[in-house]
């Protein structure tokens, strides 16, 4: 079975994009950790404040952008470690562990969002931080890192934009947008099987 498609598969070409800016970060010392902590701590702080400010609707207006900077967050790291040789131990436990917390606390204020609910949101939450294990282990059976779809944190981070662009600029989100999470739920359901798939075929093959 064909890997399902994913906003992941963009990445090489927005690493391109990007890569004459990581070379000027990281000529002035930043590190990769130190990108990859600020963008868990910006996430924590947005999910945070939208949580308890969930009728401030034109606040959701930030979840876009956020989404996409964090992207670029995201890619920086990885090019800081990979291209200046800043891989490390810790790094790769905070590169997993930022990732799960992040994806949680931006997630977390649509519990309060109508037509969704705990139920629905919290399924999400879950699954994407069971998602995300399925990936990491990969490497522990000999298969690399999994990012399979559909419904990988980069679909995620476009469909979790996507509700709080609509929902800035509509003030609501309409009765028949209840649907949405349990289809996401769905999804990523299909992700983990994929990635575990993938993982275990890959690692069969290899001597």
């Amino acid at each position: 079975m064909p890997n399902m498609i994913s906003i992941y598969q963009l990445k090489p070409r927005f690493q391109a994009l990007l890569r004459p800016i990581v070379g000027r970060i990281a000529a002035a010392g930043v590190t990769a950790n130190q990108v990859t902590l600020a963008a868990m701590g910006v996430s924590i702080a947005l999910g945070v404040w939208l949580f308890l400010h969930p009728d401030t609707s034109g606040g959701f207006l930030l979840l876009p952008l956020w989404m996409f900077l964090r992207m670029a967050f995201n890619a920086v790291d990885g090019m800081l470690a990979r291209e200046f040789g800043q891989q490390s131990a810790l790094g790769a436990y905070l590169n997993e562990l930022s990732d799960v917390i992040a994806d949680a606390a931006l997630y977390l204020p649509f519990v309060g969002i109508a037509p969704f609910g705990w139920g629905s949101v919290g399924a999400v939450i879950f699954l994407s931080a069971v998602s995300e294990m399925a990936g990491a282990l990969g490497p522990m059976v000999g298969s690399p890192r999994r990012y399979d779809g559909p419904m990988g944190k980069s679909d995620r981070a476009f469909l979790f934009g996507a509700l709080g662009l609509w929902l800035g600029l509509a003030g609501s989100l309409p009765a028949w947008a209840a649907w949405i999470m349990p289809a996401a739920a769905l999804a990523i359901l299909f992700n983990i099987f994929n990635r575990v798939r993938s993982g275990v075929d890959l690692a069969r093959r290899t001597p």
